[in-house]
């Protein structure tokens, strides 16, 4: 015991101490015959009771603290029995504690690093993250409301640029200062970036109490900042979500009160606007937004609408051009020029590519067995897709899948995707054609209108860009660009789609020049697919000619 460099007791059955070696003499104060427990914090006492009780049968392990004269010191304190002792044979415990401070000290720093801005010592978004699910459960089981509120500086860059980081610097510790000293114990205070931070207000929801909270850290921050001999003037504009009116998880309760934020920032600074669909509008590409996406994907929130492509002369559907939607549960339908750019940067679209290449040609099957008579569906590519090594897989397991032919799917693609890499575009567009599937080039005449890829590429299709459809039949240059199109299409064998047809004089127009097929507001809004298949059942278009055999263009 005395060689020992660990802390060594004897203990009787019940934690009392007999004896210790010096070294456990000098760290703590104690008399014998009295408890361990005496010297262990009070919250890790049940532990000790627990690891006594067991080590009768078998020794045991447990990490626990003790108190030395000045200090706490955490221990890992290993129990086992010794032997019977004298002649009443009464059992006694050997407890040898190696002194691990040192350890969970670095585990602590390091946990909190993970955890908090390393500038202003506040929770990170990692925390912050975890605080609000903490809000929500609690507020789910109580019934209670609470607000999220996203606070951003409203002229820190000109510090910034002015004065220098590390007056900057210096202007965010002081905010921050200012922001935990103005709220409660129970709220939770963020930085997340920048001159961007978030409180999470529990109990927060009427009318009143926002504005009490909220004048409070807007007048905390309009005071002057002095730095550096400089008196700097800042201000902040707050934005606010409020669970569970805007947004019921994380993810959402932030997005929205920055989205809050930004439009406070736009319409004036100093303000506080709470969040409201028809002011703010959805969030900006930034992290939130592209978790709530992914989130998305999981929650099944994206579907797909299909637009009429009917015949120019019978009025007769003839096929659906796929379209993808995202149905946010607080945001409504979010237009697809927000998350499509999204989802092309982060990979995104290959997963949501797959996904409707596959359902639309599924759906496809449903759409014939209402029309009773042959149909096809266009596909819209994106360029990331387009490039993927994976994509000809992905054609083949959604063809197979489906059962369907090649032939009754067009694969839509632009004219800035094919020019990327032509040598690689003709690569995969032949490959694309073996497999019958037809190609339809997208936006025809906005892009790059190299006339030679028509004659390289197996293109079966040109769609009319509706720019040049939206004027007819009053714009004699677009009627021209239309008729030169059609022209064009009709000596190389293609089928062509105009796009954007919303007149009954645009679609005169275009069928006495021999168009086709025609795609606009005239004949069908994109629409879910139970109003396609009512659309097909009622044949809302058709005329009285013959049905014709052949599904869509050539």
């Amino acid at each position: 015991m005395e060689a020992a460099g660990d802390i060594v007791f004897r203990l009787d059955a019940g934690g009392r101490i007999k004896a210790a070696s010096k070294r456990t003499g000098a760290l703590f104060s104690f008399a014998p015959g009295s408890a361990l427990a005496a010297l262990v914090c009070e919250a890790d006492q049940a532990g000790l009771a627990a690891a006594l009780a067991d080590a009768a049968g078998a020794p045991v392990r447990l990490e626990l603290r003790l108190k030395a004269p000045h200090k706490e010191l955490w221990f890992e304190l290993r129990l086992c029995r010794l032997q019977q002792g004298g002649a009443s044979g009464a059992m006694l415990l050997l407890a040898v504690g190696r002194d691990i401070s040192a350890q969970r000290e670095t585990e602590e720093r390091l946990r909190h690093m993970a955890t908090h801005d390393s500038l202003t010592e506040l929770p990170n978004r990692l925390l912050l993250s975890d605080r609000i699910r903490m809000v929500i459960a609690h507020a789910r089981r109580s019934g209670q409301h609470f607000a999220v509120a996203s606070i951003g500086l409203d002229s820190f860059k000109k510090v910034n640029d002015g004065l220098g980081h590390p007056v900057g610097d210096a202007v965010l510790r002081i905010a921050a200062a200012r922001l935990r000293k103005t709220l409660r114990d129970s709220d939770t205070l963020a930085r997340i970036g920048g001159d961007e931070f978030v409180a999470v207000l529990p109990g927060t929801c009427t009318e009143a109490q926002i504005k009490l909270v909220t004048g409070r850290l807007l007048a905390a921050l309009q005071a002057p900042f002095e730095v550096d001999k400089h008196t700097i003037y800042i201000g902040a504009s707050i934005g606010l979500a409020l669970f569970p009116e805007h947004a019921e998880d994380e993810v959402q309760l932030v997005a929205l009160a920055d989205a809050a934020m930004s439009r406070a920032k736009e319409t004036g600074k100093a303000r506080c606007l709470v969040y409201s669909p028809r002011t703010s509008g959805p969030p900006e590409h930034d992290i939130s937004l592209e978790a709530a996406m992914f989130q998305a994907v999981r929650e099944g929130e994206f579907l797909l609408y299909y637009q009429p492509i009917v015949d120019a002369a019978t009025r007769r559907i003839q096929g659906f051009e796929t379209l993808m939607r995202w149905k946010h549960p607080t945001l409504g339908m979010v237009p697809p020029v927000r998350f499509i750019p999204i989802a092309e940067t982060n990979g995104l679209i290959n997963l949501l590519g797959a996904w409707a290449l596959k359902a639309a040609c599924v759906q496809l099957k449903h759409f014939e067995e209402a029309a009773k008579r042959p149909l096809y569906i266009s596909v819209n590519i994106s360029p990331r897709q387009f490039r993927n090594d994976k994509f000809l897989e992905v054609l083949d397991h959604a063809l197979a899948f489906s059962g369907m032919s090649g032939s009754q799917l067009v694969l839509e693609i632009t004219e800035g995707t094919l020019m990327i890499d032509p040598v690689h575009a003709e690569s995969i567009l032949v490959k694309m054609a073996e497999r019958q599937a037809r190609i339809a080039i997208d936006d025809f005449g906005t892009g790059y209108s190299s006339l030679a890829y028509l004659k390289r590429f197996p293109i079966s299709v040109l769609k009319i860009d509706r720019a040049f459809i939206k004027d007819l039949p009053d714009a004699p240059k677009d009627g021209a660009i239309c008729n030169a199109v059609l022209d064009l299409a009709k000596h190389l064998d293609l089928s062509v789609v105009a796009e954007g047809v919303e007149t009954e004089a645009q679609l005169d127009y275009l069928d006495r020049r021999g168009c086709q097929y025609i795609q606009g507001y005239l004949t069908g809004k994109p629409m879910p697919a139970h109003a396609a298949m009512a659309a097909l059942k009622e044949d809302l278009y058709a005329s009285l000619m013959p049905i014709e055999t052949q599904a869509g263009p050539r």
